[in-house]
């Protein structure tokens, strides 16, 4: 019996810790609304994005991301673009939506990664919505959780 209830008891403690770990940025960005807007600079349309009020309130604040590495050529190296999904099912190739990309600056030196390398950072949330150059979503002075 007492193996029993320290079994449930050790079960919990893990559940309660895998609940403190989960992180829940990429569920915050899907609540982001996009409207296809004409760029007459550029020529085209451009999905522009309405925050949630939210998402706004945590500007500045820590976010917490997991999700795959895209081997995107940055100039500089100065940021990665971390992905919800691998690049085959990505932003850029795969057609998933804005919200599932973010770009990362590291504190210091940006580490090197393999493609489809799955990491964790945590940093303090930017938010674009105008700067066609960047994407909406802005991890800045990230360090690398695992």
């Amino acid at each position: 019996m007492n193996r029993i209830i320290l079994l449930l008891f050790l079960t919990s403690l893990a559940c309660i810790s895998f609940a403190q770990t989960k992180t829940d940025g990429w569920e915050r960005f899907a609540k982001t609304k996009f409207d296809a807007k004409y760029n007459e600079k550029a020529a085209e349309y451009f999905l522009f994005p309405t925050f949630p009020p939210e998402l706004k309130a945590s500007v500045g604040k820590e976010i917490d991301l997991e999700g795959y590495y895209l081997p995107i050529d940055v100039e500089g190296d100065a940021y990665i673009i971390l992905s919800k999904f691998p690049y085959s099912q990505c932003f850029f190739c795969g057609g998933a939506g804005p919200e599932s990309i973010a770009e990362i600056y590291f504190k210091g030196t940006t580490p090197k990664f393999e493609g489809d390398q799955f990491i964790r950072v945590k940093g303090k949330l930017k938010l674009n919505d105008a700067d066609l150059e960047h994407g909406n979503f802005i991890v800045e002075e990230a360090v690398l959780v695992k």
